[in-house]
Order: C-alpha cells, then sequence, then structure tokens
C-alpha cells in the first residue's frame, strides 16, 4: 500500500498515516454554523479535507472511505439572526425561524462549496446526507453522553447547567493545544459564573427560555453546548476511536480540547481521533480579514462578482495547508489566466492517468502546492513534445491526457465547472508555446535576441510577460488587443 505521511498537530510532526481499518477510512471535519452565508476563511478547510478525502479515495478506493462534516443547527448566533428576522416582522414562531434559517444556510452553503469543486462527504453505503449531520438530529445521543459523563465524575448539574469538570481531566487537558490548565487559566478569556468549580469548566447543557429551541432533559428544557455536538456524532457515526479529525487551527483551543475530553472520559476504551489535522488561517492582501478593515467578504461575494469557483480553488491549493494563505486580486487573476490556458489546450483531450509526481507531492502531507508545482512541469513537457519536430503528436497527446487527468484529479478542469473558460475569445497558448521554445533555445545559444522581440511584441499587444523555473504565463491586461499578435 502507498504511504501517505501527514503532519499530527497531537505529536506535533509528520507520521505515516495507518488507518485503523483500511477497509472503511473514517475521517471527521468540523463543519459550519449555519447562521449566515461562508466566507472565503471558512472555505479554506473545506478544500483542504477535500483534497485529503479525494487522497483517501485514490490509495484506498472510493468505496473504502468514510467523510463526515457536520452541521451546527443549534447556536446563539442563529437564534440571535432568527430574533432580528422576527422583530423585523417575518411570519412563524422564534424556533420556525431559526429552522428556516438553519435550512436556508445549509442550502447556501452547499451550493458555494459545489461551486468549489468540493465532494460532498459521504458514509460507505449511506446517503450523502448522513455524513452531513445536524446538530439537532442528535439531540438524544448528546443528553446520553451528559449523562454518561456526570455518572462517572467527569461533569456535574448546577442551576439549569451541565459543565465539564476540566479538573477530572487535568493531566491529559490542553496536550492537543501544548498547554497546561493553570496556563489556560492564567492566559485565558473564560465565562466567569458562580455555579463553576473550576474557571476552565465548559458547558455541556444550557437552559432555554420557553420561545428559543429547546429539549427536555434531566436537567430542565435546554440545549446543548457547542462541544458536546461533535463528540456525540462523530461516535454515533465514527465510533470510539477513528482516524483523522480535521479542522481550522483557530478550532484547536476549546474546541477540539474539549471535544477530546468529553470523548476520552465518556469512552475510555477508545482513542477517539488518531490524527488530529489543521489548517492554518486566511488573510486579505496581507492583513487579517476583518469587517471593520472592509476586506471581509464571502464566497458568494466573490462568485458573484464574477470570479470564478474554479479559480478560488487553484488560489487556495497553492498554499501549503499548514501555511497563511494570502488572498489577493493578483493572485485570482493570474489563476485565471492559467486556468483558461489549461482549459483551451485540453479541450479536445480525454484524461488519461494521474501522474506519479503529483501524487507523490499530496501523500507528502498533503503538498497541494507542490502538486501545482508538477502540473506546470507537466505542461511544459507537452509544449516540448509539440514543437519537436520528430516526435509523433499521440505522444504529446498522451502527455496531455496525464495532465488533464492530474488536473481534475485536484478539482480543477472538470468539465461541470470549466463553463466559464470558455469566454475566453484568445487562446494564448499558442504564444505561450512559442516564447518558451524561443527562451530554451537561448539558453543553449545565449542569443536572446528572439526571446527579447517576442516579449515586446507581447508587452505592445497588452500582456503581461512573466518567466520563472516554472514556466512562461501571458496575463490579458486592461489594453490587451489581440489583434496585435497577429504579426507574432
Amino acid at each position: 500500500m502507498t504511504t501517505i505521511k501527514l503532519h499530527n498537530t497531537k505529536t506535533r510532526k509528520k507520521e505515516e498515516f495507518v488507518p485503523l481499518d483500511p477497509a472503511n477510512v473514517r475521517m471527521y471535519v468540523c463543519g459550519p454554523t449555519v447562521y449566515d452565508r461562508a466566507h472565503i476563511g471558512n472555505a479554506r478547510p473545506v478544500v483542504v479535507f477535500d483534497m485529503l478525502y479525494r487522497l483517501l479515495r485514490e490509495v484506498y478506493g472510493a468505496d473504502h472511505v468514510t467523510y463526515v462534516r457536520n452541521f451546527t443547527d443549534v447556536d446563539d448566533k442563529i437564534n440571535a439572526t432568527a430574533l432580528a428576522r422576527k422583530q423585523a416582522g417575518a411570519e412563524g414562531t422564534l424556533e420556525e425561524l431559526v429552522q428556516a434559517r438553519s435550512d436556508e444556510t445549509i442550502g447556501w452553503y452547499l451550493k458555494d462549496m459545489g461551486e468549489l469543486g468540493t465532494l460532498e462527504p459521504s458514509i460507505l453505503g449511506e446517503s450523502h446526507e448522513k455524513a452531513m449531520p445536524r446538530a439537532t438530529q442528535y439531540i438524544a445521543q448528546m443528553i446520553a453522553m451528559i449523562e454518561d459523563l456526570i455518572g462517572k465524575g467527569h461533569a456535574y448539574a448546577a442551576e439549569g447547567h451541565v459543565l465539564f469538570a476540566v479538573d477530572s481531566w487535568k493531566e491529559e487537558y490542553g496536550k492537543l493545544s501544548g498547554r497546561s490548565v493553570d496556563d489556560m487559566i492564567a492566559g485565558a478569556r473564560v465565562e466567569v459564573a458562580p455555579y463553576k468549580k473550576n474557571p476552565m469548566d465548559f458547558v455541556l447543557w444550557k437552559p432555554s427560555t420557553d420561545d428559543l429551541p429547546g429539549w427536555e432533559s434531566p436537567w430542565g428544557r435546554g440545549r446543548p453546548g457547542w462541544h458536546i455536538e461533535c463528540s456525540a456524532m462523530s461516535h454515533e457515526l465514527l465510533g470510539e476511536s477513528f482516524d483523522i479529525h480535521g479542522g481550522g487551527n483557530d478550532l484547536m483551543f476549546p474546541h477540539h480540547e474539549n471535544e477530546i475530553a468529553q470523548s476520552r472520559c465518556a469512552h475510555p476504551g477508545g482513542e477517539f481521533a488518531r490524527v488530529w489535522m489543521h489548517n492554518e488561517m486566511l488573510q486579505v492582501e496581507g492583513k487579517k480579514m476583518s469587517k471593520s478593515l472592509g476586506n471581509f467578504f464571502t464566497v458568494r461575494d466573490l462568485l458573484e462578482q464574477g470570479v470564478p469557483g474554479e479559480v478560488i480553488r487553484f488560489v487556495f491549493l497553492q498554499t501549503h495547508y499548514r501555511k497563511p494563505m494570502d488572498w489577493t486580486e493578483r493572485k485570482a487573476k493570474d489563476a485565471e489566466a492559467t486556468l483558461r490556458r489549461w482549459h483551451k489546450m485540453t479541450s479536445d483531450v480525454k484524461p488519461g492517468r494521474v501522474d506519479e509526481a503529483v501524487l507523490s507531492a499530496l501523500k507528502d502531507d498533503l503538498n497541494t502546492a507542490g502538486a501545482i508545482a508538477e502540473l506546470f512541469r507537466l505542461e511544459r513537457s507537452a509544449s516540448r513534445q509539440k514543437t519537436a519536430s520528430n516526435d509523433p503528436m499521440d505522444l504529446h497527446k498522451g502527455l496531455l491526457s496525464n495532465f488533464l487527468a492530474s488536473a481534475q484529479f485536484l478539482g480543477l478542469l472538470l468539465d461541470d465547472l470549466g463553463a466559464w473558460a470558455e469566454m475566453a475569445d484568445v487562446d494564448l497558448f499558442a504564444f505561450v508555446e512559442k516564447l518558451a521554445l524561443a527562451r530554451e533555445t537561448a539558453m543553449q545559444t545565449k542569443d536572446f535576441s528572439e526571446v527579447d522581440r517576442l516579449k515586446a511584441a507581447y508587452v505592445a499587444a497588452g500582456l503581461e510577460v512573466r518567466m520563472s523555473k516554472v514556466g512562461v504565463e501571458l496575463l490579458p491586461g486592461p489594453d490587451f488587443d489581440a489583434s496585435k499578435l497577429e504579426a507574432v
């Protein structure tokens, strides 16, 4: 079996991935709280773990991988959004408005993520819907887990609340994030409440008013805390032990730390998640994304501005998941130009096999940036074969077929995502090839006059010329005039 290596947050090192059961490799990823549109920062982990899902399916078989990603549909933010609607005159009870808002937002989310080329999660032999559980569908399991934690001395009821007793897990609590309980108490902002035995104790259950969503429980009518939701759902769908738990690194503490505490205490015979993976955060033009800076936008904002979902995905894949990612307009424009070129050059090609170098990059801790670099290498190889007079065209087509298969494995150049690229009026591929060949010849002859001539002609036509070790790129500028390329 091919070796995959993944960086495990829990051990802080890259390890060979060995699944508990190769016939059912199991992964759980924390999904969205469904109160509004997903912003581009929310989309990054979706694309990251979509790529891991694709890789696992390639190595172990599509019918041997389970991927669960939840929806948090019981939350104070959802309640607040529904309350604002009711105050604005919307019909229905507050609980009905909460349900309507959740349904609406889940629909938005699935549509937006689908436009980024992501596969829907799935469970072996089950519907996609079951692999995307809503927290409200698992309230009974949450209540049962909370009762079990109380019975084992890991939780206590107080004033209508139930809290997890961190002191009962003090030796283990904080190992994922690398903090001690004492350090966390000293440095963290925690909710101060008179009913807490320890400031770090966190809520498993809390009271609900009559108008808010709530469920009957041994502690009165209420609703679950956020952390218990993922523990209950992952246990119900994946068992006491499963292979991979993923999410953004902003969830490492307290959410994932609390999940571990609850799950390991409730099921001491299990390991919970064996491998923890966290993606880094996203910035915009070098700054943290925030509404106050005016650089906050959703995936839908970008799509409506004319940025194709495939372009968004390409920009994401160019940065390794454990590195901070910077979204810039320049990157988006460069990605669009590259994808237009690739769509054109593969328009009459059928996919072949995924290139081994692309797979090798992904197997090395999901190195999507390395995989993209391999695509550029494949493009250059295909270009050289096409211009070599003594090579048959079927060899060129074979290279393009493997290029296409490799790109599609990355979720790019898919038929159902590529309609936007058909809007391009000019095929720049031939001009890219011409300059690439001229540069390759000049490197051998040391005569760069033809390279300089082509560059000057391209710039005069309104193209930005970029040459690097990766290859040649031609980017149409605002003054691009295709007619000026006719003489070239």
